[in-house]
């Protein structure tokens, strides 16, 4: 007997594990957006869509957004900008000030390294020393009566490099589960955020690779077995200088100045929400280790993987079951 569809067409076999795919660059980086099971293209290029729509509110790379108009002001007077907007800048103030690693306050820093672009550098002791007196969290007035942020001293940057690609991902994912989406991908150059039961595997669950730190990106080294996550990686290996026999990551320190030292090179923290994903990933890219009782009180925090200097994997959270080693060159430990 043939199946139709409720438009009268013949059925589509398999509907479930049929993929709609859309590329997309933006927030610097490729993104691939992926919907299984869906009717229409629609849903992707929406949140491509969106993607751009916070990219221009959110942006330090260009000289026209909503953060750059605020880090414009700096020292002058406050400046009111959208809810979103605000929301996110809040919470990367209130973090900022737990100093655990994270601070959104890190612009002038970032924008002296430059690592990742043509003209990056390493500075001068004394450029350093300037700009770490204009990283201070505390010197932020955010008014909630009137969405608005201060910057008290001129020359300070708001950046929120390190959380806007997880809050971004939660908001594709909440237009996709408004619109009942069951299942999808959205990848946002490496900050991975899984919705739905996977279509693909018989029991449901998804596999998500673990990237080796030694290669290019997609060439994995482990593979984890779990349900609709985030996966978010802290990682040395994307983004260096190479200077006089030295090598200088992405990762700075606002207590010194100078790229975080430490034995990891990466970690990925699995959760619910991308956007607490890429909080983790910086608290424990910082510790160096894993932290004694770490989300033991945060049943939305599944768990973390270390990958340190020497080749070698720490779980933490996940059973012994999820992680597959696919690299010999690796081991657990």
């Amino acid at each position: 007997m043939t199946t139709l569809a409720y438009n009268g067409e013949t059925a589509i076999p398999a509907l479930a594990q049929q993929r709609r795919h859309q590329a997309h660059h933006a927030l610097g980086t490729d993104i691939d957006l992926t919907l299984f099971g869906s009717d229409s293209d629609q849903y992707l290029q929406a949140a491509c869509d969106l993607i751009d729509q916070y990219e221009d509110r959110l942006t330090v790379n260009r000289t026209v957004s909503e953060v750059m108009a605020i880090n414009q002001a700096a020292g002058q007077h406050p400046v009111q900008v959208s809810a979103a907007t605000y929301t996110l800048v809040r919470q990367a103030v209130e973090l900022s000030r737990q100093h655990f690693g994270f601070n959104a306050l890190i612009g002038p820093l970032v924008k002296l390294w430059h690592i990742g672009f043509t003209n990056a550098h390493v500075p001068e002791q004394s450029a350093i020393n300037e700009r770490l007196a204009l990283i201070d969290p505390e010197a932020v007035i955010c008014n909630d009566a009137d969405f608005s942020v201060l910057l008290k001293v001129t020359g300070m940057e708001l950046d929120l490099g390190a959380i806007a690609k997880g809050y971004i991902a939660d908001r594709i994912q909440d237009y996709w589960e408004a619109f009942g989406q069951r299942a999808g991908m959205i990848n946002l150059g490496g900050n991975l955020l899984i919705v739905g039961t996977s279509p693909l595997h018989p029991d449901g669950q998804w596999r998500v690779g673990i990237q080796d730190p030694t290669t290019d990106r997609g060439n994995a080294i482990a593979s984890v077995t779990i349900g609709p996550c985030s996966a978010v990686t802290s990682g040395i290996y994307e983004r260096h200088l190479e200077f006089n026999g030295q090598s200088y990551h992405h990762i700075l320190d606002s207590q010194t100045g100078y790229p975080r030292q430490n034995d990891l090179e990466s970690v990925t923290v699995f959760s619910k929400a991308s956007i607490d994903g890429e909080i983790e990933t910086t608290r424990l890219f910082f510790a160096g280790q894993p932290i004694p009782d770490w989300a033991t009180q945060r049943p939305d925090i599944y768990g973390a993987i270390f990958v340190t200097k020497q080749r070698e994997l720490q779980i933490v959270g996940l059973s012994p079951e999820q992680v597959t080693l696919l690299d010999d060159r690796f081991t657990i430990i």
